[in-house]
């Protein structure tokens, strides 16, 4: 048959063969899947990052003259445009207290991109947990064992993606981690290896009533682990940077809405990699000055 006749092959050409083999066994080894694509360590993780959709179950509901219904129906297309191998959405997928119908019109509107990629959801203040879970039974990432929190934990070669719950109450402003999840994390960062570790939280980071109530708790756990490259929350439905300690603080903007005119609605393409993040801004509404332009964002050492 084909390919199968015997032919002599000298020493030197098997030992030259044997190790690109076992080279090439050693690379698949290392190789992680994601959805059904093989990464090699050191690939640059590329997702798409929404917040505050604050979808309800009527499409017609609208606030400030947005619609957010349609307004994730016309991001999604985007999106899958974008190719991402994972779409993160950062909290408040509901519209006002979390309601089954919302999440069960978040979900419908958001197949098109689960048929592609995993969809990674965290909770903010308008979430209802119980009525979340009725609806995303399943939902995607590795769900850790946190008492009354949602927690995922993304693993890729080059990195790690921490999704925290800062749900406090449905419909009021404040978010709190809480001391159960502030322990887990401690002992997170403890134990991780030395690839860079992005976090994802819902809550505003400053000191307002209305933020992360224990936002230097955090930031405590944070400065002690430089392997913590960044945060980024939404709540405030505005797209916005700073730092604290060389961490970047990225807010990104709402995709259901704005609270002013200068601020854009939309969603986030971003390329991390082992040494930053390149950021571009998809605006669809609102203040559309910054469409299309990329952040380029260094890690600190």
């Amino acid at each position: 048959m084909p390919g199968m006749v015997y032919q002599p092959v000298s020493r030197r050409e098997f030992l030259g063969h044997s190790a690109r083999a076992l080279t090439l066994l050693a690379l698949s080894q290392r190789a992680r899947l994601v959805g059904q694509e093989a990464v090699e360590p050191g690939k640059p993780v590329h997702l798409a990052l929404l917040s505050d959709t604050h979808v309800a179950a009527d499409p017609k509901n609208e606030y400030r003259k947005f619609l957010p219904w349609e307004n994730l129906k016309a991001v999604v297309p985007q999106v899958i445009e974008s190719r991402p191998e994972g779409i993160i959405l950062n909290g408040d997928a509901a519209r006002l207290t979390g309601e089954l119908a919302d999440y069960e019109a978040v979900k419908q509107l958001l197949a098109p991109l689960a048929e592609r990629a995993p969809v990674y959801i965290g909770l903010g203040n308008h979430d209802d947990r119980d009525n979340f879970f009725k609806v995303f039974d399943h939902p995607s990432g590795n769900r850790q064992k946190v008492a009354g929190k949602h927690v995922l934990v993304i693993e890729r070669p080059s990195m790690r993606l921490i999704l925290l719950d800062s749900l406090l109450y449905v419909n009021k402003a404040a978010g709190l981690l809480g001391k159960a999840q502030r322990e887990w994390l401690a002992r997170c960062l403890e134990e991780a290896d030395v690839r860079p570790t992005v976090i994802f939280v819902h809550h505003t980071l400053g000191d307002g009533d209305g933020e992360l109530l224990d936002v230097e708790r955090l930031f405590q756990m944070t400065r002690r682990h430089k392997t913590v490259k960044a945060i980024i929350y939404g709540h405030s439905h505005k797209y916005a940077f700073s730092q604290e300690d060389g961490m970047h603080l990225i807010n990104i903007p709402a995709v259901g809405y704005n609270f002013s005119d200068d601020e854009p609605v939309g969603w986030v393409d971003a390329v991390f990699a082992a040494k930053g993040v390149d950021l571009k801004l998809r605006a669809f509404a609102g203040n559309r000055a910054a469409d299309g332009k990329s952040t380029s964002l260094t890690w600190r050492s």
